[in-house]
């Protein structure tokens, strides 16, 4: 018998027994070619096997297959978990340059006030000495002005 699936075979024994013969007289009893139906039986044995393999083979891929999609689905989870560690290191490095570049912008506004600061009280003691030095003149050409107008009294009298 020729290579055959064991769903053929079976068809062709169900089309044995709807093309066998009703034995008169007997109830629903029919009448088959039992060599016909041996040689199925036989063919059922032989192939049974090679069917069971082909369902083995089937499981073994199966089973390769998942392994497979399984290693993958390893390999993405793992290189995802490498990307997400890059990128929360990326984001505490720009937490920390964030960080320092607030930090440096606080000092240098605290060094500009404090430069002002220190500008304006430099200015205020340099006003604070030419006011000194002016009224100080100031004063000494009243007291000029003051020695011209005596000085003009006692020569007019």
């Amino acid at each position: 018998m020729e290579t055959m699936t064991i769903d053929e075979i079976l068809e062709m024994m169900d089309d044995l027994l709807d093309k066998a013969v009703s034995v008169p007289f007997s109830n629903k009893k029919s009448m088959v070619d039992a060599e016909q139906l041996r040689e199925y039986i036989d063919g059922i044995r032989y192939n049974l096997p090679q069917e069971i393999k082909r369902a083995k083979e089937m499981v073994a891929d199966r089973s390769v297959i998942i392994t497979d999609a399984n290693s993958q689905a390893e390999q993405i989870i793992k290189k995802a978990e490498e990307r997400a560690k890059v990128l929360v290191s990326e984001e505490e490095v720009y937490k920390q340059a964030k960080a320092a570049a607030d930090e440096l912008v606080a000092q240098s506004r605290a060094m500009d006030a404090s430069i002002k600061k220190a500008m304006v009280e430099k200015l205020d003691s340099i006003l604070a000495e030419s006011e000194k030095s002016i009224l100080n003149a100031l004063s000494q050409i009243k007291s000029m002005r003051e020695a011209v107008k005596a000085a003009s009294k006692k020569t007019n009298s």
